[in-house]
This record gives C-alpha cells, structure tokens and sequence, in this order.
C-alpha cells in the first residue's frame, strides 16, 4: 500500500489535495464534525482517518476482513463507525484506534451506517434487506426493520433524530419513527435501485440518488417531488446537502461531481477529478469544501467556493503554454 500522498487533485485548479492511501476502491468518505478528520473506507478491507491539513493518516484500521463499504463519524467526533461486507459494524474509538464494538446483527454486507444527532443510536442498512438501529453505548438492537423487500443501500437520519430515511434496490424510499419503527412515507418516484438518502438540514426536503441516473428531491411531509436533476449520464451513487441546505452535491458513475442549486436546480459546478466511478461525496462542516471517493483509489478535497474553469480552457492554456499553437 502506497503512502498517503497529497496532490493536485484536478486540472480544473478547485482541488485542494488528493489522497492517495488505498490499494483498491474507495467505497464512502465522512468528514468529523469540527472538519478536521476524514474517514474513507476501502474495497482493501481498511479504514483510513486523515488529518485534512496536513495528509497524515492518523490511524489504519484493518478491523475488517472484507470491503469497508460505510463510515461516519459520531457527532461528538469521538468514535467512527463502519460496516462492511464481511457483515459487521465496528465501532471504533478516534484517538486510539480501539474497536469498542463489534456488532453482528446482520447476516449479509452492511452498505450503510448513521449516527443519530445525538450520537445515542446508530442506523445501520444490509443486502439481508433489513435496517437495524443499535444503542451506540450498549450495542443492543433496538429496532429491526423489515420494510423492504431488497438490499438496503443508504440510511440517513432527519435532522430531528425522530425519523429515519432508508433507500433499497427495491427502488423505493421509506421514512420510519426511530422510536416506534413504524413506517412513515413510502416513496416511489425512482425507477430503479435507490443508492442514496440525504436529509436536508431543516429536515423538511429528502434527496435521493439513483440508478435511473436522476436525482431527486421530495417534500417529507407531503411527499411531492419538488425537483428532478438529470444532470448525470450513469448511476448516482452519492448525494450530500450543504450545512447551509441551499446546495446538493452528487456523485455518479459517470466519473462526475456535480454541485446544483436546490432551489432553483441550476448546476452550479462540475469536478472531473476522479478518472473513474465516484462512490461516495461529503461537505465539510464549514460547507466550503468538499470530500470525494472513487474506484480510482483515491481521495479529493475540492473548494467548492471557487469557481473551477472550464477543462477547454485549461486544455487551451495548456496548449499555448507548451506551444504547440
């Protein structure tokens, strides 16, 4: 495994640094609460925390026996959870490495796991169709949801930690009472496999990815759909709202990052940093960066603050600067 090594991420000048720390794929990437850390998880079975400012990897967490496929930092920044294929969750602690948990009540690959806002419970969705949600400090189930009908793709949390938002290969989006687990909204505006769920941060609008290619956002109360993004050519596999929820990023398949406005649905930026299939994106907290993970092996940081110019341009500027014209 070659070392961490920062980069030039794009030739679009937004970037701010390329990590290079896995052998193989980069499934999912998470940002710790005060910005900090970022967690990425690997089809090489580990887990990387990378201090952002300066590349160094923290910890190397070989845990895991099969793809890591899902992380996320506790909202206290403190512990990080993972899931993966080999069809457990850890919980691991952030400043020593330690696994603290080992659950296993899944019986096939875990694709996501979620904390709650409060840290307390954590959601957990697996290819045995099932979504778990777990007591963070006892590691006891709480609720096992059978709703769907297929493997479940992405969890996410409402802002409120009241509901939770689950996606499935079964194309569909259900909402369910954390408390209760009772099936809120059922959402069908997807024509094939739902890759990815993501609360706004008002809690009021949900945005969905998928493999139809379309992006998705839906009114959580009322269910309408408020906007349909076809900005990508192949699968979504990752959206992400802003902490300030005025923008969405999205990843796709087509080796794209896309940043839209919700409002409005204007795409304001496009990264073509990564040369194959984006997994995973995540905002950092101050909202002006952005985290991205690719089957290429590796990992961008990019400014989502600065306008990118056009890869023409660069492509001519590179041309006159060499004089071939």
């Amino acid at each position: 495994m070659s070392a961490l090594t920062p980069a030039s991420c794009s030739p679009a000048g937004a970037a701010l640094t390329r990590f290079k720390h896995h052998a193989d794929a980069v499934n999912s990437v998470a940002f710790s609460a005060d910005g900090k850390h970022v967690a990425t998880g690997s089809d090489d079975n580990t887990v990387a925390i990378v201090d952002v400012a300066t590349g160094a990897v923290l910890h190397m967490l070989t845990h895991h026996t099969r793809s890591v496929r899902s992380v996320a930092f506790a909202p206290d920044g403190r512990t990080l959870a993972t899931g993966s294929h080999d069809s457990t969750v850890c919980l691991v602690d952030v400043a020593t490495g330690a696994v603290l948990h080992t659950l296993r009540h899944h019986t096939d690959f875990v694709n996501s796991v979620a904390f709650a806002p409060d840290g307390r419970t954590l959601a957990t969705g697996s290819d045995d169709m099932s979504v778990c949600v777990v007591d963070v400090a006892t590691g006891a189930v709480l609720h096992t949801l059978t709703h769907h009908t297929r493997s479940v793709y992405s969890v996410a949390f409402a802002p409120n930690g009241r509901t939770l938002a689950t996606s499935s290969d079964d194309s569909t989006v259900f909402v369910v009472d954390v408390a209760t687990g009772a099936l809120l909204k059922t959402f069908k505006h997807h024509t094939r496999e739902v890759s990815s769920v993501a609360f706004a941060p008002d809690g009021r609008t949900l945005a969905t990815g998928s493999r139809d290619t379309t992006v998705c956002v839906v009114d959580v109360a009322t269910g309408a759909l408020l906007k349909t993004f076809t900005h990508h050519t192949r699968v979504v596999t990752s959206v992400a709202f802003a902490p300030d929820g005025r923008t969405l990023a999205t990843g796709s398949a087509d080796t794209t990052v896309r940043v839209v406005d919700v409002a409005t649905g204007a795409l304001l930026k496009t990264f073509e940093h990564h040369t194959r299939e984006v997994t995973s994106v995540a905002f950092a907290p101050d909202g002006r960066t952005l985290a991205t993970g690719s089957i290429d092996k590796t990992v961008c940081v990019v400014d989502v603050a600065t306008e990118p110019p056009s890869l023409k341009r660069f492509a001519a500027e590179w041309l006159i600067k060499h004089g071939v014209v």
